[in-house]
């Protein structure tokens, strides 16, 4: 099976957030597949500076997991490549299925449109775009983004199914697409063989973590908040991740004026083992975002044994029925009371049942196995 995942940036641009270790995930794992034969198509955008580029030595480049990548130049801001519209129709004639990934991007229009006029099978994963839209009263742009909805169903392949990873994801997505077919596949992770031993709540205090990027949408304010009716100093907050630096800018300024200087740190982005050293430095992680279609920031930290709190704009009400986290509302209050109930009970028990569930139910071959189940689907009809 000939599989084309057409998507608007791709592994190592982390600076994306959490959908570029997803798809990096899904991509290494279907490649694993001994029936799939991936190739995908991308910009090379590293961030959102026209010169942030993806080093690229070959054309396509060979990962790892043996698939190619084919990297297209940047002009303009988002992932504007002309050079991946050059090649979009050739490379999906080539493919039996074509898997997109991008909602209010470049790629979405003529990867539809396309697939449309060569009648070719698509699974189109909006990785939390349309929920965001839906369900986020800061979310931008709501007129236009309608119109692109609009575009989209209208140039849409007769055989196309809308993969969500969620029950919240797809209601969403339904209510902004209604005439689409929905299938639920969740993300999977990566959980290490092996954790080294650790200790929790060095001198009393709770090391809490948030990581992901700096954007509004994600509720870091109300963390901030949040900590600040802690009365005491026995919880610090390290905040690992990048954003627009101007926003990033008032989240600094925003704890320095509230007195937290000394208990709020800002890291910067991290990757690959200074992202593990951070997960291994932290005693709880909060994900405390506005809307989320998955949040792969949960099920990292769960594999590495971090119990979470987790607002109710993301799916995982399941952290409380695994006893693994708390899944609160996203004000301050709630998320300061979670942090105090946390702090009260055995994190290091919630670690293990968190990591448990992880192995149980999200691991790459399996998630693998159910999305080709769902291509082979769309392929047949």
């Amino acid at each position: 099976m000939r599989v084309l995942h057409v998507t608007p940036t791709f592994w190592p641009a982390t600076y994306w957030g959490g959908p570029i270790v997803s798809v990096y995930g899904l991509c290494n794992a279907l490649a694993a597949v001994p029936k799939i034969n991936l190739r995908v198509l991308t910009a090379d955008a590293a961030g959102p500076w026209r010169s942030q580029r993806v080093d690229v030595d070959n054309f396509p480049s060979r990962y790892p997991a043996g698939y190619e990548v084919y990297f297209t130049r940047r002009l303009a801001c988002g992932a504007i490549a002309p050079g991946l519209l050059a090649r979009l129709w050739g490379m999906i004639r080539w493919a039996d299925v074509v898997h997109l990934t991008a909602t209010y991007s470049f790629p979405t229009i003529p990867t539809l449109a396309i697939c449309h006029l060569l009648n070719k099978p698509l699974v189109w994963s909006p990785r939390g775009g349309l929920q965001a839209a839906h369900q986020w009263q800061g979310a931008s742009k709501p007129v236009l983004k309608k119109i692109w909805e609009w575009a989209c169903s209208a140039v849409m392949p007769r055989r196309c199914v809308l993969h969500v990873t969620s029950d919240a994801e797809k209601a969403a997505s339904r209510a902004r697409l209604p005439k689409v077919e929905l299938a639920i596949i969740p993300n999977g992770v990566d959980v290490p063989d092996d954790l080294p031993l650790r200790g929790w709540l060095p001198g009393g205090i709770m090391r809490a973590l948030y990581l992901g990027r700096l954007d509004p949408s994600k509720g870091i304010e109300n963390l901030l908040d949040a900590l600040s009716l802690i009365d005491d100093e026995a919880v610090r907050l390290d905040v690992y991740g990048t954003g627009e630096p101007g926003y990033s800018r008032t989240l600094v300024r925003r704890a320095s004026d509230m007195g937290l200087g000394d208990r709020v740190r800002f890291h910067g982005h991290v990757e690959a083992e200074e992202k593990t050293r951070a997960f291994l430095a932290a005693d709880l992680c909060v994900a405390p975002s506005h809307s989320e279609n998955f949040g792969m920031v949960v099920v990292e930290a769960l594999a590495h044994g971090i119990p979470v709190i987790a607002s109710r704009g993301t799916p995982w009400e399941g952290l409380a029925e695994h006893q693994c986290g708390r899944w609160v509302e996203n004000d301050p209050a709630s998320l300061a009371n979670a942090i105090t109930y946390m702090r009260a009970h055995d994190l290091e028990a919630m670690g293990r049942n968190g990591r448990a569930w992880m192995e149980r139910e999200f691991s790459w071959q399996e998630i693998a196995e159910r999305m080709l189940i769902l291509y082979e689907s769309v392929i047949r009809r």
